[in-house]
């Protein structure tokens, strides 16, 4: 089942038990798909760019309600933090940190980076093979510290 199709499917849902807040949410995915849609004409929409766009909108959230925590607004972030959840289930599992720190060292191992002047051959790697399994923020920190 394509995630347009899985969507359609939640909005119905939401629909039916009067949940705006993710009805809101669903309907944003939506309106990105069908963007993203249009952008490209009718070539189609690889699961790798669904991932891509579904991370892109989960990370918009939970940016902007880090920034409306900081000012004070805990009732403009909460909201935002929801949406972010809900958007979060039509991602793949995410790795642990354990699992994320086992993988790069054995991606720093394969291709033999030794400083941090290996960090970019590191990341590339690390970052295609585990495209939406893991955040590109935790996976950073997790090679600066195997690195260093």
């Amino acid at each position: 089942m394509s995630l347009q199709s899985k969507i359609m499917e939640q909005m119905k849902a939401a629909m039916k038990s009067k949940d705006k807040v993710a009805l809101q949410s669903l309907r944003a995915i939506k309106s990105e798909i069908l963007l993203a849609n249009t952008k490209g004409g009718d070539v189609g929409f690889s699961e790798a760019d669904e991932v891509k766009l579904l991370q892109k909108l989960v990370k918009q959230r939970k940016d902007s309600a880090i920034l409306y925590a900081e000012q004070g607004r805990q009732d403009l972030a909460e909201p935002e933090l929801a949406e972010a959840a809900i958007i979060s289930q039509f991602l793949p599992a995410q790795m642990s940190a354990e699992d994320l720190k086992t993988f790069i060292s054995d991606i720093i191992t394969k291709t033999g980076a030794s400083s941090m002047k290996d960090m970019g051959k590191v990341m590339g790697m690390t970052s295609k093979e585990l495209a939406g399994k893991a955040d590109g923020k935790a996976i950073s920190s997790i090679v600066k510290e195997l690195l260093s």
